[in-house]
């Protein structure tokens, strides 16, 4: 014998998800005729409009991720770069005193500790 109260009806956890399931259904109905797109793919999966998908190409990409995406095509450009041979420009009082003599940088200390 079955230890419900009545076996020849649903139980209460069966009405209860046959009612999502038609309030579910009648809300998708009712946005397909309203403005807004939602690609077929994303509606297969049940997206609606104006949301984005939790999962596959379409879904938003984390703030970690970005950054790391970002580092990364930083340095595919930059691999790039030095490929077609394109030099990164450095800052130009860095590279005139490297070129400097010694004895000029000395002259130049020399200069200024007379000034003073």
């Amino acid at each position: 014998m079955p230890s419900v109260k009545n076996p020849n009806k649903a139980s209460k956890n069966r009405l209860a998800a046959r009612a999502n399931k038609t309030r579910k259904l009648r809300q998708q109905q009712s946005e397909a005729g309203k403005a807004g797109v939602v690609k077929a793919a994303d509606k297969r999966c049940g997206a609606r409009t104006g949301l984005m998908p939790t999962s596959g190409p379409r879904k938003p990409v984390s703030s970690k991720k970005q950054r790391k995406l970002e580092r990364k095509m930083g340095y595919a450009l930059k691999r790039k770069m030095e490929a077609d041979g394109e030099v990164v420009m450095k800052d130009s009082s860095a590279v005139d005193a490297s070129k400097q003599d010694p004895e000029a940088k000395a002259e130049e200390k020399m200069e200024v500790d007379d000034i003073s």
